[in-house]
């Protein structure tokens, strides 16, 4: 079995791919091109990928007749696969779940609070040389404990999200989702089903969103859902970037329709709108949701454990096609 790398990966995972099948690493951690992609899948047995390349049926249809058998995603997240090309193909997609989910979950809270204290403004004015000293009314934010929190996408992320702000801040949780969670898990998490995203957006002090990438969820934040929000509201985003239609965003943040907006995805990546990073009342952060050396560790093991399944024709445990 012959397996590429697409992207440099945690030692230990390279390691434990090298020694085990041999595989070819991508030494200068540089972003494979169309071409690359398609010539990698003609070259292997096993490609391994990452979010950031692009599988869709163009790349796939151009290593028509490929080697390629399994596509292993070191991600939960898959809109950069095309599923039914690779289906048409005969070839198979794995992904990693449940092994990010409480980095990602500690990265929303972080957000949520640095949005809600204008931390980022702070730390901004700090370094800058701005800052005059103490004074009672210089970068008054919002309280976060007690307030309510709108969930929507209730996985296995949203709910770490909604535990960690009912128990940790005292939070009233909602959420809204695909599937009304059962009665333990809402118990457990503190949060309590709405039965539309109008409803819950017209409650929550702070929306956090943690639905994949759909054609159904593309835009799902546009102009009109985020006139549904309270004036004070901020919107949070650990998701996907295309989730949220950043020009309406940009358009609700001049209006006054939303307070602010922390976002560790953005729509167009690696590129992010300056329009969003010229605004005090916006956090950033280079999708970094998982990335803690013991997340994306696990997401490589994760990733070897699809192969190993795959080379002993065993049933692979997260296969998606």
């Amino acid at each position: 079995m012959r397996i590429i790398v697409t992207r440099k990966l945690p030692d230990a995972v390279e390691q434990e791919l090298v020694s085990k099948y041999g595989a070819r690493l991508n030494a200068d951690d540089h972003q494979f091109t169309r071409d690359e992609l398609s010539a990698a899948m003609r070259e292997a047995d096993i490609v391994l990928c990452t979010l950031t390349d692009d599988l869709s049926r163009a790349t796939i249809d151009a290593a028509a007749g490929a080697r390629v058998r399994l596509l292993a995603n070191f991600g939960v997240g898959f809109n950069h696969i095309d599923l039914a090309a690779a289906r048409d193909a005969g070839i198979i997609v794995t992904n990693t779940p449940g092994v990010l989910t409480e980095d990602t979950a500690d990265l929303t809270m972080l957000l949520i609070l640095a949005i809600a204290r204008r931390a980022s403004e702070g730390e901004r004015e700090l370094r800058a040389g701005r800052w005059r000293g103490w004074r009672p009314t210089h970068l008054l934010g919002a309280r976060v404990t007690g307030k309510t929190l709108g969930i929507v996408g209730f996985g296995r992320i949203g709910q770490a999200v909604a535990s960690r702000a009912h128990h940790g801040f005292g939070m009233r949780v909602l959420y809204h989702s695909r599937h009304q969670a059962d009665a333990a898990i809402e118990h457990r998490t503190g949060a309590t089903s709405v039965g539309s995203l109008e409803a819950l957006l017209h409650e929550a002090d702070f929306v956090s969103l943690h639905c994949p990438a759909t054609p159904e969820t593309r835009h799902l934040i546009n102009a009109d859902t985020l006139r549904e929000m309270q004036r004070h509201a901020f919107l949070v985003n650990t998701s996907r970037g295309d989730v949220v239609d950043e020009a309406a965003l940009i358009a609700a943040l001049d209006e006054g329709v939303i307070a602010g907006a922390a976002l560790d995805v953005h729509e167009q990546e690696p590129v992010v709108n300056q329009n969003l990073i010229a605004r005090e009342s916006v956090v950033l952060l280079p999708h970094i949701g998982s990335a803690t050396v013991e997340s994306r560790v696990a997401m490589g093991r994760r990733a070897i454990a699809n192969i190993e399944a795959f080379v002993e024709n065993r049933e692979l445990p997260d296969r998606l096609v």
